[in-house]
């Protein structure tokens, strides 16, 4: 087995502006598995936050380059590396390659199925309150928005979408930017905007106080959870944990930590970093388990893969092609 790892920045539609960053470009990596004439693809932009860069990702991967092409399998690749981007890049060309080998698609394999429609939201960073108005009608066609905000009036930002988009379906994402006091201050007056779940609105480690349950407006975990070791601390916290295969390291254990997830009685989000379609598809796939998706990153950006994942006016996402993933 060969493999092949390169690095690539996609330039976004506008700058995505989110409570602790500004960014103008997505920057990724691909890698490529060729086993005989089966090639298998996965893309990754790894987790900043945890000091994560295609650098670092790159390293990593050159690391065990001995290790993968004399053979590894998924449940191998657990152990070899760490959770992270490279974990999931490598993971997703693994699936790929089984299913070319199969002649099976993925969510075949994964024993999921394909029968849930998904439909993604589409993201709104951080702008002004007329900007806010202004993109919410312009997107007030998808099913769900989301909505990055901080701590400078985030009632008032989420007002102005509500007027811009009366009937979709919204989710506010602070990205901890807001205290747990502030928050169930906020709850009733998010209820009556009709605002459907609180995406990780405290810090990840100044949670202590929320219960869940309590505010009237579930609460999903996002940057407070990576792996199943997290939810017996987080299931007395929050209604929902949001899942990113960047952050667990792969398709393969995504799965796992949403079947544990669910089994703690947690509900259930998809998400995703910003990549392009190859880094969503593997995504589509835990999306058949999840309540919310937020599989938008294509939409992001100003340009995308051949044979990218359709989207339609809604945010419905078409399942990939077999040219492009699984």
């Amino acid at each position: 087995m060969k493999l092949s790892v390169q690095k690539k920045a996609w330039p976004l539609r506008e700058p995505f502006v989110i409570s602790r960053a500004t960014y103008t470009h997505s920057d990724v990596i691909i890698v490529t598995l060729q086993d005989g004439p089966l090639v298998g693809r996965g893309e990754a932009a790894g987790v900043d936050y945890h000091g994560e860069t295609p650098d670092s990702m790159l390293a990593q991967l050159e690391a065990v380059r001995e290790r993968v092409e004399t053979g590894i399998t998924r449940a191998e690749l657990l152990q070899v590396l760490p959770i992270g981007g490279a974990r999931n890049a490598l993971d997703s060309a693994l699936w790929d390659i089984e299913a070319k080998r199969s002649g099976k698609r993925v969510w075949e394999l994964a024993g999921v199925g394909n029968a849930r429609e998904i439909a993604s939201a589409v993201t709104i960073g951080i702008r002004s309150l007329e900007a806010y108005e202004q993109s919410a009608r312009e997107l007030s066609q998808f099913r769900w928005l989301k909505i990055k905000v901080s701590a400078d009036r985030p009632l008032e930002c989420v007002q102005a979408v509500r007027r811009g988009a009366p009937n979709s379906r919204l989710i506010v994402d602070a990205n901890q930017a807001l205290d747990v006091r502030t928050l169930y201050a906020l709850g009733p007056r998010f209820a009556e905007l009709r605002v459907d779940l609180l995406e990780q609105p405290v810090p990840a480690n100044a949670d202590d106080e929320l219960v869940a349950g309590r505010s009237p407006i579930p609460v999903c975990a996002d940057e407070a959870i990576d792996t199943i070791a997290d939810l017996e601390r987080l299931k007395s916290r929050y209604d929902f944990v949001n899942i990113k295969l960047d952050k667990t390291g792969g398709l393969t254990a995504a799965l796992e930590l949403a079947h544990a997830a669910r089994a703690a009685g947690m509900r259930l989000m998809v998400g995703c970093m910003v990549t392009g379609s190859v880094g969503m598809a593997p995504g589509m796939v835990l999306a058949q388990l999840c309540e919310v998706v937020d599989l938008d990153g294509p939409l992001l950006q100003a340009d995308d893969w051949p044979s990218p994942i359709q989207y339609d006016k809604t945010g419905v996402m078409a399942w990939p092609s077999p040219a492009l993933w699984g």
